[in-house]
């Protein structure tokens, strides 16, 4: 299946709102970086070094231009890192590059591309509309909607390649595509990383992705002699069902945890105001309260532990009372994905890791065998992406306006 082809109707977007079922994007042509950047060929590789100059990278160690440029001279270099999307838009295979070779450029890189591809959007609009009343209007019309699409595309394998890089940063590596995890009839999949996906949440969400994480395996799991999880029979269509609905729920975690915490901030702001300046008035002079100090005041190291973890899990308590208190409104809102190159991009993240590349499709009945630590992994990955995504749609809104979901 090309990349950017005609999706047939996918199963795995059922696990999505029924506003972003049934979307793909269209064809279009290849074109080089330098073709991209209507430049000569021969100038790409000196425009790359401009790039880099007016950056003020001049304190890191710079690659060769060859390097830099491999993008365009090697288009199968970039699938090393791993990733089960297959990146077909000069712009996602250039960050693809810079991201194994100069991960110190990236965030740079890809603010760059961002601000290039709003700039082409616009640029083909407000020829368009000077073109109003003449002859060539309809012209100009069509050269901007194309010029839509394709910025469109970009920016999507951009936002796909900055929720990469955020799982770079805690050091794991995104699972292929499931085909080539099988061995032996089993899905074989890397080391766990629980505790790296779980970094990315406070405490408060954290229970809340447990607490999702063993609901699902409560009703996906059969025990063994033992009482023990082994192994897990699930269809490949039910566990990609899962995956994207676990994307949602980290999507909407985040979501809902940034309202919280802003109507918290809101409501006690005044007396927060208050409290300091009663504090202010007349401070007595407190040390700092060692390990040693704690222990002389009667309170060990590991009560302190104890204590500090039921205050988290009351604070889950207090954020789940707030997530049960809203209404079908607010509950929609705090639920839906925001723009629609986001919906896009769940669908196409989510038919690269499940569907058969071979054929282009998800054989529905086809049932596989996944250890419980893979499953795991799979729930916990997709649930970092959520969080990764509201995070990445946010940050490319302010740099590329982003198509209203």
């Amino acid at each position: 299946m090309d990349c950017y082809g005609q999706f047939k109707v996918s199963p795995l977007v059922d696990a999505l709102p029924v506003a972003t079922r049934g979307r793909s994007a269209s064809l279009f042509a290849r074109t080089s970086c330098s073709q991209k950047l209507g430049i000569p060929p021969p100038l790409y590789s000196q425009g790359i070094f401009r790039f880099c100059r007016r950056n003020n990278f001049s304190n890191h160690r710079l690659p060769s231009l060859a390097t830099l440029a491999r993008v365009e001279s090697n288009e199968s270099d970039y699938r090393s890192l791993g990733t089960p999307l297959e990146l077909c838009t000069p712009e996602g295979k250039f960050l693809c590059d810079i991201l194994k070779n100069q991960p110190h450029i990236f965030q740079a890189a890809a603010q760059k591309q961002l601000e290039e591809l709003a700039f082409e959007r616009e640029s083909a609009f407000a020829r368009w509309e000077i073109s109003q009343g003449s002859s060539e209007s309809s012209l100009h019309g069509r050269i901007a909607e194309m010029k839509e699409i394709k910025c469109q595309h970009a920016a999507e394998e951009v936002m796909y390649m900055l929720i990469v890089h955020s799982f770079s940063k805690i050091n794991v590596p995104m699972v292929p595509n499931l085909s080539k995890c099988m061995s032996n009839g089993k899905l074989d999949i890397w080391s766990s990383k629980d505790q790296e996906l779980g970094s990315i949440h406070g405490m408060e969400l954290l229970e809340m992705v447990r607490e999702h994480l063993s609901n699902i395996l409560r009703l996906q799991g059969k025990c063994d002699s033992t009482g023990n999880w082994t192994t897990i029979k699930i269809e490949r269509l039910q566990l990609g069902r899962l995956y994207a609905a676990s994307i949602m729920y980290g999507y909407f975690l985040k979501s809902v945890s940034l309202r919280y915490s802003l109507e918290l901030g809101l409501s006690s702001n005044n007396e927060d105001l208050l409290w300091d300046q009663m504090i202010h008035i007349s401070r007595p002079h407190c040390p700092k309260l060692g390990r040693k100090n704690v222990v002389t005041l009667g309170c060990s190291v590991n009560k302190a532990a104890s204590m500090y973890a039921a205050a988290q899990r009351g604070n889950a308590d207090k954020l789940r009372g707030y997530m049960m208190g809203f209404n079908s409104a607010t509950l929609k809102l705090c639920s839906k994905l925001r723009s629609f190159e986001a919906a896009n991009l769940i669908e196409n993240h989510s038919w690269a890791l499940f569907g058969n590349p071979d054929t282009s499709s998800l054989d529905k009945d086809e049932v596989v065998v996944i250890l419980v630590s893979g499953l795991k992994r799979l729930i916990l990955e997709a649930v970092a992406f959520g969080t990764f995504l509201w995070d990445v749609e946010w940050y490319v809104d302010s740099k590329y306006r982003l198509k209203d979901n």
